[in-house]
């Protein structure tokens, strides 16, 4: 099965149901199918070929997920950029993935400048909207043209084809392109859509950006199964969205610890939220006490608290009915997936802690032209001939095979010889009803090696010092896992998937 089957049995299914909602604009199947089908015509007339990378580089918008069924449909791999993402990374993505066609904005093609004398791959622009734009030494072509002439795909390709390239935060400070087949996102999208017990009534509304898989997965997942999505830019404006979600009856919504917390300060009674079936939460742990507070604001709405990691979409889910049992976990590996920890040594571990390894068909392919990195991740699993994959995040297994969060192997803190988790000293902090956020990383110190240093926001109207976080961390920790340093903010640093950006929470010396 490919990927744009998902569109094209779902338009041979319900042809007049509605796709996609974006603002006051609605797409049924068959039209979307249609402008899909079109825009891989253009496509392949400007010379796309098997195999050949396209950028995306829009908002969430109708465009964009047209633009993603075409590329499947001229046999092309999409690639989705972060529609805030500057001129330097943009060209540093299109050369690394020797892009041939990028799909933007005019508004945004046109202050580019030195990219295109910077990228010699590149060789076509589709421009979304308005006016051709101006791209020297490229063909420059309006989205919305006609093909000259109808266009006819080669051959079909096959499951193990690229589909998408998925660029992640890299070690070296680069990003890296994650390598995702066809096989790779049905594999995941079918185990997601199974555990979240979809079908085509659903209606979810997304707020995450496309270059996000969490939010690209809320698109394939709903054309897989015929139902509804509606594409909104952010969440910006809660009262809106909410607004949106009522009026369009909604029964799914993803959401990361962000916009729980911005939900969480809002007063949920007010709005009438009773088609809302589930929400979603991965990307980052949600804190225990988000979902305690969720769970009293939603009681009708199953919580479906999940982890995943881009080199395989999804790894694991706690049902809503262990929820009151387990908060901290994230449940147990998802269906058609084996996940287990292993040691140091990489000894595999019936409980205790130890890193996650994830075995699957959803386990990407490699980092795009970076062997040593992808053998650092995808090593030998334990049946002969296969591959499985090192997350590099650390876990504890109870006796039943749930999992509980501990911290990225980078990221535990390393204090007077003892170690520490953020998670743990975050979801302490979370319990102060003054709290709106929380960070915790660790700061280089001569001395101790690290300490541990906690950085928060606080709600509307309430105030709070560094001692008091301090106290109250003392009267939960260890006293190795008290923060040494708090320092409160206006606002957090966040990265352009909403998750807090830890690396600017670290210039602080102890």
């Amino acid at each position: 099965m490919q990927v744009e089957d998902f569109l094209e049995h779902s338009a041979a299914r319900f042809p007049g149901k509605t796709a996609i909602v974006c603002g006051e604009r609605r797409l049924t199947y068959r039209q979307v199918d249609e402008e899909s089908t079109r825009v891989a015509g253009l496509l392949k007339e400007q010379g796309l070929q098997r195999g050949d990378r396209v950028a995306i580089h829009l908002d969430n918008s109708i465009e964009a997920v047209v633009a993603i069924f075409a590329c499947l449909k001229a046999d092309g791999v999409f690639m989705l950029v972060n529609p805030t993402v500057k001129a330097e990374k943009l060209g540093f993505l299109l050369n690394d993935s020797r892009a041939s066609t990028l799909v933007c904005h005019p508004l945004r093609a046109n202050p580019l400048g030195s990219v295109w004398n910077e990228t010699p791959h590149l060789r076509t622009v589709l421009t979304v909207g308005g006016d051709t734009a101006d791209v020297p030494g490229k063909r420059a072509v309006a989205f919305d043209a006609r093909p000259g002439r109808a266009q006819s795909r080669a051959r079909p390709g096959i499951d193990i084809d690229l589909a998408a390239l998925v660029y992640t935060s890299g070690s070296t400070g680069q990003p890296k392109g994650v390598m995702l087949t066809h096989l790779n996102i049905v594999s995941a999208a079918t185990s997601i859509t199974t555990y979240l017990e979809n079908t085509s009534d659903d209606v979810i509304l997304n707020v995450l950006p496309l270059s996000f898989d969490y939010g690209l997965y809320q698109v394939l997942m709903a054309f897989k199964m015929g139902a509804t999505v509606i594409v909104e830019r952010s969440f910006a404006f809660p009262h809106a969205v909410l607004e949106t979600l009522i009026r369009e009856r909604a029964t799914g919504f993803p959401i990361v610890p962000t916009i729980s917390a911005m939900l969480l300060q809002m007063d949920l009674s007010r709005y009438d939220l009773s088609s809302l079936r589930y929400v979603t939460n991965t990307g980052a742990a949600l804190p225990t006490q988000h979902i305690l507070e969720l769970r009293k604001a939603l009681p009708h709405v199953a919580l479906y608290s999940m982890y995943g990691l881009t080199e395989c979409k999804r790894v694991s889910y706690l049902p809503p009915s262990q929820l009151d049992r387990r908060p901290a976990s994230v449940g147990r590996g998802m269906p058609n997936e084996e996940v287990y920890i292993v040691d140091d040594h990489g000894g595999r571990l019936a409980s205790g802690i130890g890193e996650l390894v994830i075995r699957g068909s959803n386990v990407m392919k490699g980092y795009w032209e970076r062997p040593e990195e992808t053998e650092r991740v995808l090593r030998p699993g334990p049946l002969p001939g296969e591959r499985v994959l090192y997350s590099g995040d650390i876990f504890r297994m109870d006796d039943e095979g749930y999992l509980y969060f501990v911290g990225r192997k980078d990221d535990i803190i390393k204090t007077r010889g003892e170690k520490v988790s953020p998670k743990e000293v975050e979801d302490v902090i979370y319990k102060l009803p003054a709290i709106a956020e929380a960070a915790v990383v660790g700061v280089t110190d001569p001395i101790l090696g690290q300490v541990v240093k906690a950085v928060v926001t606080l709600k509307p109207g309430v105030s709070i010092t560094s001692l008091d976080v301090r106290r109250h961390c003392g009267s939960h920790l260890e006293d190795f896992m008290v923060p040494k340093i708090v320092e409160i903010r206006d606002v957090m640093p966040k990265t352009g998937t909403g998750k807090i950006d830890k690396s600017g929470l670290t210039p602080t010396a102890a």
